[in-house]
């Protein structure tokens, strides 16, 4: 089957579950009324149906290959590329002065989970095209901007990030690219990457790359790196595309999944240095690429969504129509279709249910990101990008655990049909194992989280969450809607675990460090079901009312989310609270 967007849950999530009419509302976006957003997510969703999902299983057979120094992408991959920017996805959220469209993050968060939907290998460039836009944006010189940014915004040009190398991984501060100093104030960038999605590709004529590396007199550490931005191909004074530039695929990676991204081992520098330009300030490279990681975080989570919502699809389909098996009191000789099985509608309606929330937890994301900087207050702006910060890591992390899981569930629905390529369910599985590794693990997220954003504001701006949790909660109850069976009692006990957990932490960021450490990854998966509960909740009661089936639906989700997997909540947090000396004590095990 194919890939069907699905809008009505798409446009609740984002209008109510992540707050966008009421951010509307309260004058937080600016001039944007909103008006069109059904209509653009309407059409991403014919495009990522007709287009863009018929080349997923194509791409994932055949792959990309590398030759001469070049990579050639999947049979159809660069006409769809082409029909995608022509027809301006590109700029959807791009900034108005370069061509863009000025649409709301969130708008484009919303498109990125259907592009990942359709097809995760295809959507992974323009959601790195998009993360460096944002960083061009914000850091580079005006010089720069005029040149590039337009491109990007256009999507005449892709951008790439160029972070990792082989002996530094997680750990940025150990890198080895060098970057001297020329006359002309440019630099020479000469070194290798690995694992660089989208380094090199034939589907536009120029890749903007965006290189950390470390001058010679640099500090050590983190403290000494730079941000370059290194054109594969050098721009003349007209525009125009000059030499090729010293950078190079000389390898890809065989992947477990994502086969028909091309993930590259870059070369810089084998014919004297590749010339690139710095972006911000020397030494402050750490600066400028947080916020193009900060964006491609969201991207990833989203992409978790992404292939979950693809997972349950397919899962839903095949358990409608694979027979096997009698329902309680079929007498007969006929088998019934397995979705009668009360099993298989647990994994199901888990499958549907984790899904859900993490989509509003990313949505929830970018609305917070997009009143950081659309709103006119700066105590709004403020409150918000502190919001959005303390979200970005759940929103990653959560979302891409929670992808892993329901792409299990769907191999498993499948039964030994799973285990075949042909049914679609393994590449999904597949492809969604590295959304929790890259772009910072989802260990380094739980850390973000814990030692650096649950602390930032001395806990405000988790209070500010759990107080409008709270708020929901109250409404759950006081509405007195049977169909919520005990969703109310369930959530506000996640909620208190969550407050205890949140200041047993606070109290040992700074005093007993590796306790926090030891409970961040247990913290960050108790606030995402405890989040995604609540805001589930929230979702159902905005529709109750809405027409009896509408209704009945939503409310059923929330309750089943709240009774199946917001009670996980007591167990994470004694993990949190009391796992540390289990931890602390594993040498004796591990080191025996």
């Amino acid at each position: 089957m194919t890939y069907r967007a699905p809008i009505s849950d798409i446009l609740l999530a984002l209008n109510h579950g992540a707050g966008l009419l009421a951010a509307i509302k309260a004058g937080n976006y600016g001039d944007f009324d909103g008006a069109a957003v059904a209509d653009v997510l309407e059409e991403a969703g014919k495009f990522a149906a007709g287009v863009l999902a018929p080349l997923n299983r194509v791409g994932d057979k055949h792959g990309i290959r590398l030759e001469n120094g070049k990579i050639t992408t999947a049979p159809g991959w660069r006409d769809a590329y082409k029909r995608w920017s022509e027809a301006g996805w590109s700029a959807v959220s791009g900034p108005e002065a370069f061509g863009g469209q000025g649409l709301p993050l969130a708008i484009n968060a919303v498109c990125t989970e259907i592009w990942s939907a359709a097809n995760v290998s295809f959507g992974l460039c323009p959601l790195l095209t998009l993360s460096a836009i944002d960083a061009l944006h914000a850091h580079g010189s005006e010089q720069l901007k005029r040149i590039y940014l337009g491109k990007l915004v256009s999507g005449e040009w892709t951008g790439a990030m160029q972070l990792t190398e082989s002996q530094a991984g997680s750990d940025v501060g150990a890198l080895r690219t060098r970057a001297e100093r020329a006359a002309d104030g440019s630099y020479r960038i000469t070194g290798t990457k690995i694992f660089i999605t989208y380094g090199d590709h034939d589907m536009t004529d120029n890749i903007v790359h965006f290189v950390l590396g470390r001058l010679p007199d640099a500090p050590a550490g983190s403290k000494g790196i730079s941000l370059f931005l290194v054109p594969k191909y050098l721009v003349n004074p007209d525009g125009t595309l000059g030499a090729r530039n010293d950078i190079y695929p000389t390898g890809v990676e065989h992947k477990l999944g994502l086969h028909a991204s091309p993930t590259c081992t870059m070369t810089m520098g084998d014919h004297g240095g590749a010339i690139g330009y710095l972006i911000g300030e020397e030494n402050r490279g750490m600066f400028s690429m947080f916020t193009m990681m900060n964006q491609a975080r969201l991207g990833v989570g989203l992409q978790g969504v992404g292939i979950a919502e693809r997972a349950y699809q397919l899962a839903l389909a095949f358990a409608q129509e694979r027979r096997q098996g009698r329902a309680v009191g079929n007498n007969g000789n006929c088998s019934n279709p397995i979705i009668v099985h009360p099993d298989v509608k647990r994994m199901l309606m888990q499958m549907r249910a984790l899904t859900a929330a993490a989509r509003t937890v990313c949505y929830s994301t970018a609305v917070a990101l997009d009143i950081a900087t659309r709103a006119r207050e700066p105590k709004v702006r403020a409150e918000a990008a502190a919001r959005g910060a303390l979200l970005t890591p759940i929103a990653k992390a959560f979302s891409t655990d929670i992808a892993n899981e329901v792409a299990y569930l769907g191999v498993q629905i499948h039964g030994g049909m799973g285990f075949i390529e042909e049914t679609g369910a393994a590449q999904h599985y597949r492809d969604a194992r590295i959304t929790s590794i890259y772009e910072g693990t989802n260990g380094i997220q739980s850390i973000d989280l814990v030692m650096r954003k649950l602390g930032a504001n001395g806990g405000a701006s988790v209070w500010e969450v759990i107080n409008d949790l709270s708020e929901i909660v109250d409404q759950v109850e006081a509405s007195n809607h049977p169909a919520f069976g005990t969703a109310g009692r369930k959530l506000r006990e996640a909620i208190g675990s969550l407050d205890r957990s949140s200041r047993w932490l606070l109290a040992r960021i700074s005093t007993a460090s590796d306790d926090a450490l030891a409970g961040a990854t247990p913290y960050l998966r108790l606030f995402g079901v405890t989040l995604g509960g609540c805001l589930l909740a929230g979702e159902a009661l905005a529709v109750k009312g809405q027409g009896d089936g509408e209704s009945r639906r939503y409310v059923a989700l929330a309750r089943f989310f709240a009774e199946n997997i917001a009670v996980q909540a007591g167990s994470l947090e004694l993990t949190v609270m009391e796992g540390a000396d289990a931890i602390t004590c594993a040498d004796t095990v591990l080191l025996a």
